[in-house]
């Protein structure tokens, strides 16, 4: 009977957390199987190769060329080559010769051809001419000449590869060239895969309300794959406590560990709680470790077996399954500790707020710099982002007793990848379905890759001052003067250009159904006090314009702009993209919001308009002349780029498209 109300444990140090179940787990290696060679790529030898036969098991030629003796050629020169009598044999690759070379003789022998008796050299045929049955050398060579004598490259009896070696291409041409056709390997420790919750879905199948695709299970198995073992998924199980203890038991019953996904919180985790408990012991010993994410990880064991549960966010199970579960996973597979990425310094870009009492690792966002390090820019709420950890440059740590790390403060940042690419064009601010289509246009065309980071226009302005970004995308409205962009340009200067971008239309997002008659005005919205809008992050151009109209209706009905704010519900609510403003407003969990036309097309909303906009570009001078941003800009001339851009339902290409107007 599954146990109910059960609360975290005492939360742990990562290192006591790790002390603790290391010691419940039997870590040795799980022994040898024999496979052959052809399947044998990226496993782990399990005995040390000892070479059986010389390689070459012969004295070889190197080259195409005349096996003589090295005395009979000393003479040679351009002027006066030496003549020797050569042999009617020859010796091809594969065959063995019978002549013997005496003095005054040679015999033609191809690249790899057995040396014949009596020859100690080998002269190329480029020094060489055949005349009848005589043979002129026009240089001398010396004794040992172009000849790889027997056992050179790998000698009987000798260890070439060892144990716990992994088989790569190098590996496999050894075991190949010593004619060994089969080799024993370590086991590859055999992991279950158990998605639990009612929420999910597996991908193929058609998404329900309420519901999410697992990419957990994909994600994790790719992960044990990574690191040596062999994953198998028993698939996506529900809330069920007779379901999860079915499917307990058949991981328990055939496999090396167990790795259960989601049910690590209260109420469908006092499920996964007594069916772990229940299966064998010890079952649990530690849920709840000081880290950011990932607190809720549970781990236990099984007869000495590793049994983890990792948190259900994407982030956070990634996190914590390279921090807990990778490294057990490669000792079970004989595999050494995977040594640790070189970090890097950075400066933090923003401030970021740290959960005090736990060791946070913090996804970010690399961006070069005109000078000095990189800026790091922190991916705020990505526990239950996989997009945000498939895009992330890195993490930066934080330790468990500082509560704020400063902008501008010196960051160590470990790269996600065993090396740190950094991508060749950076854009940092508003986010953009144009910016999308040019980078791909890009991509396909100059095999260029880019970096992009939303964090808003008025942000992407701040970055391009910092010199952090190739360029900032931007839509700002001046209320003094209605201009787009220019003031921005005017703050920072001589140093900086504006590039044209386009026209796209801003308007506001909602359900059709809710305004079957006509489309809401901004006016009639911020009098309905039951509707609910999602907004956007300030400083993001969209943000600005809803404040500057905000401002002209309190104006009008003679309130502060304050107090009309105050009144909307879901105006503190941020989000930093379009998208979302959308996806929130098609769910019903937002009744309205602003975005560009397009967006609320492809989500299938009303649109009602509210502005033609100007999304432009900064740059600094000093990176105008960067090829990648050059290659950019030639995108944004092109007709194609226009004539797709033009194709989007909201956006008008402008005659001045990709050039400086500055």
């Amino acid at each position: 009977m599954a146990r109910k109300g059960i609360h975290f444990l005492k939360t742990v140090s990562k290192p006591e957390a790790e002390r603790i179940w290391h010691d419940a787990l039997r870590l040795d290696p799980l022994g040898g199987e024999e496979v052959s060679v052809a399947a044998a790529q990226g496993r782990v030898l399990d005995t040390d190769i000892v070479v059986p036969i010389d390689v070459p098991p012969f004295d070889r030629s190197l080259v195409d060329g005349y096996a003589v003796r090295a005395a009979d050629t000393f003479d040679a020169n351009e002027d006066a080559p030496v003549s020797l009598e050569l042999a009617p044999e020859t010796a091809p690759a594969g065959a063995v010769p019978r002549t013997e070379v005496s003095d005054g003789t040679a015999l033609e022998v191809a690249t790899g051809g057995v040396i014949p008796r009596g020859a100690n050299a080998v002269q190329m045929v480029e020094f060489s001419e055949v005349e009848g049955k005589r043979l002129r050398l026009y240089k001398p060579v010396a004794p040992g000449a172009n000849i790889q004598t027997a056992g050179a490259d790998m000698r009987m009896g000798e260890t070439v590869l060892r144990a716990g070696q992994r088989l790569t291409t190098r590996e496999l041409g050894v075991l190949a060239a010593l004619g060994i056709a089969s080799v024993r390997v370590s086991r590859r420790p055999r992991v279950a895969i158990i998605s639990t919750g009612d929420e999910l879905v597996p991908p193929g199948r058609p998404l329900e309300p309420g519901k999410i695709y697992d990419s957990n299970a994909t994600t994790v198995a790719a992960a044990v794959r990574d690191h040596g073992g062999e994953a198998e998924f028993l698939g996506v199980i529900p809330d069920d406590e007779e379901a999860l203890r079915a499917a307990g038991e058949r991981a328990r019953d055939g496999f090396d560990a167990v790795i259960l996904s989601g049910g690590t919180s209260k109420g469908a985790g006092d499920l996964t709680f007594g069916v772990i408990e229940g299966l064998a012991r010890p079952g649990i010993l530690v849920h709840g470790v000081g880290i950011k994410p990932g607190k809720p990880i549970v781990l236990a064991a099984w007869d000495g077996r590793p049994v983890v549960v990792l948190p259900g966010f994407p982030t956070s199970a990634i996190i914590t399954f390279n921090l807990f579960v990778a490294p057990i996973i490669r000792r079970l597979a004989n595999l050494p500790v995977e040594a640790e990425s070189e970090s890097v310094e950075a400066r933090l870009a923003v401030r970021h707020h740290s959960a005090e009492g736990r060791h946070e690792h913090v996804l970010v966002n690399l961006a070069p710099r005109s000078e000095g390090a990189p800026a790091a820019y922190p991916i705020t709420g990505a526990s239950g982002s996989i997009y945000a950890f498939a895009q992330a440059d890195g993490t930066m740590e934080v330790a468990a007793d500082c509560s704020v790390v400063r902008e501008g403060e010196a960051v160590r940042v470990a790269p996600l990848a065993k090396t740190l690419k950094v991508a060749d064009l950076t854009l940092i601010g508003s986010h953009c379905r144009g910016v999308d289509l040019a980078l791909g246009m890009l991509r396909k065309e100059r095999r260029l890759t880019a970096k992009v980071i939303n964090v808003g226009s008025s942000a992407g302005v701040e970055a391009c001052a910092r010199g952090e970004t190739d360029l900032a995308g931007t839509h700002l409205l001046d209320p003094a003067s209605g201009v787009y962009n220019r003031a921005e340009l005017e703050r920072l200067g001589t140093v900086a250009v504006l590039i044209k971008g386009y026209v796209r239309r801003q308007g506001i997002y909602f359900r059709k159904e809710e305004f079957p008659a006509e489309p809401p005005t901004l006016d009639l919205l911020t009098g309905m006090a039951e509707l609910r809008m999602l907004n956007r992050n300030r400083g993001a151009g969209t943000r600005v314009l809803l404040d500057l109209l905000l401002e002209e209706i309190a104006g009008d009905r003679g309130v502060k702009p304050a107090e009309l704010c105050a009144a909307i519900a879901g105006y503190d609510a941020e989000t930093r993209s379009h998208n979302a403003v959308a996806a929130a407003v098609a769910s019903g969990r937002a009744d309205w919001g602003l975005g560009i036309e397009a967006v609320a097309v492809a989500y299938e909303l009303g649109f009602a308009p509210l502005r033609d906009e100007e999304y432009d570009f900064l740059t600094l001078r000093n990176r105008l002349e960067r090829e990648p941003v050059q290659a950019f800009l030639e995108v944004l001339r092109s007709s194609e780029f226009r004539k797709a851009l033009g194709e989007l339902l909201g956006f008008v290409p402008d005659a001045r498209t990709g050039e400086p107007v500055s």
